[in-house]
């Protein structure tokens, strides 16, 4: 459970004022029904996503095997995936139904029958994070120091020490090559089934299985079983791409340090930034961009993100706290920019005579 520490309970008159105030912004924010669902947003985002699907079937179906129709399917599935990610990820915070079994059976369906992964391994790994984001060693997305090393001070540190065995100076380069397109073609793929046969989560298996069967049934007549592989492993490389980019640009780019044992507001602002707000960048990033309020509010339906910003931002404001927030493209290239920076801290630190 060490992992999983937020923090210590204090006695009522121990709570510090930006606490009190996250606890009243809270309650501002339940007054006003932000935690309430518009059903309709869902269906909806459901609905474009069982689409997507079977458009790329369509086309498979009706135009053949070409390259041409090949590609066309591709990219209706890819939208199919990467939505799909963003709504499970919804489910997974228990952020669309009242009901708690409801969410959860919801995010499995999606997760396992939809996108072909562990609803149970996504919980894991996601709910360490949001507790304790950027923080070493507490938050698994950041902790890949035998490849990448990111933030300011790990790479002092492990600089100083002597370790590690890649060339960090130049990872912002290899981050093109490991990360993007591998993501989740290889290394999630890995991850899942260790967790999977380790946890013995049979259950999360049989949905897996319930994809992988369908893709087949419906591919493998006219793609064959290589060809249908081939066109999974391919959506899944584009995917991979969609996703890393989105799901990294509001944290690589942050303050990256042990646990300094920060109250909740201060965390998670220390440790995430927004994108600028706008049809495509909310429908691209799955309201990821409001990485925040997300943080904030992590069970609040995404599309009142928009709702809950200002009252953020005038905490932010009293307590003088940056509020950060980018273009899209300036944020991806703050992920490259971040990694060039902490390589050059690592190569300056280790070979310091």
């Amino acid at each position: 459970m060490k992992p999983l520490l937020v923090g210590k309970v204090k006695e009522p008159g121990n709570v510090s004022e930006i606490e009190e105030d996250m606890r009243s912004l809270r309650k501002a924010a339940e007054d006003m029904g932000l935690f309430k669902v518009n059903p309709w947003f869902y269906a909806a985002h459901f609905f474009s996503i069982i689409a997507c699907e079977v458009i790329g079937y369509l086309i498979i179906a009706n135009y053949g095997t070409s390259w041409t129709a090949f590609l066309a399917a591709s990219f209706f599935l890819l939208i199919s995936q990467g939505q799909a990610g963003w709504t499970q990820h919804d489910y997974g915070h228990l952020s669309v139904f009242n009901s708690r079994k409801l969410n959860h059976l919801m995010h499995e369906v999606v997760i396992g029958g939809i996108k072909a992964a562990s609803s149970h391994w996504w919980n894991f790994r996601h709910f360490q994070h949001h507790v304790k984001p950027n923080v070493y060693v507490k938050d698994p997305d950041i902790t890949l120091p035998y490849v990448f090393l990111l933030g300011d001070k790990m790479p002092s540190w492990w600089g100083e020490k002597k370790k590690g065995f890649m060339p960090y100076q130049f990872q912002h380069h290899y981050f093109f090559l490991f990360g993007p397109p591998a993501l989740l073609p290889v290394y999630f793929h890995i991850e899942n089934l260790y967790f999977l046969f380790k946890r013995k989560e049979w259950w999360d298996l049989f949905w897996m299985l319930t994809f992988f069967t369908r893709w087949f049934h419906l591919y493998g007549p006219y793609l064959g079983g290589w060809g249908t592989l081939g066109l999974y492993f391919f959506v899944r490389f584009l995917e991979s791409h969609w996703f890393v980019w989105v799901t990294q640009m509001n944290h690589i780019p942050m303050d990256i340090d042990k646990d300094q044992q920060r109250d909740w507001f201060s965390q998670q602002l220390a440790a995430a930034c927004n994108v600028e707000p706008g049809y495509f960048n909310d429908w691209f990033t799955g309201h990821l961009n409001y990485q925040i309020e997300h943080h904030l509010f992590p069970t609040m339906p995404r599309h009142n993100y928009h709702k809950v910003a200002p009252l953020v931002k005038s905490m932010c404001k009293k307590h003088q706290i940056p509020y950060l927030s980018k273009p899209l493209l300036t944020a991806f290239g703050d992920i490259v920019r971040s990694l060039k920076k902490s390589g050059n801290i690592w190569h300056e630190a280790y070979y310091d005579m």
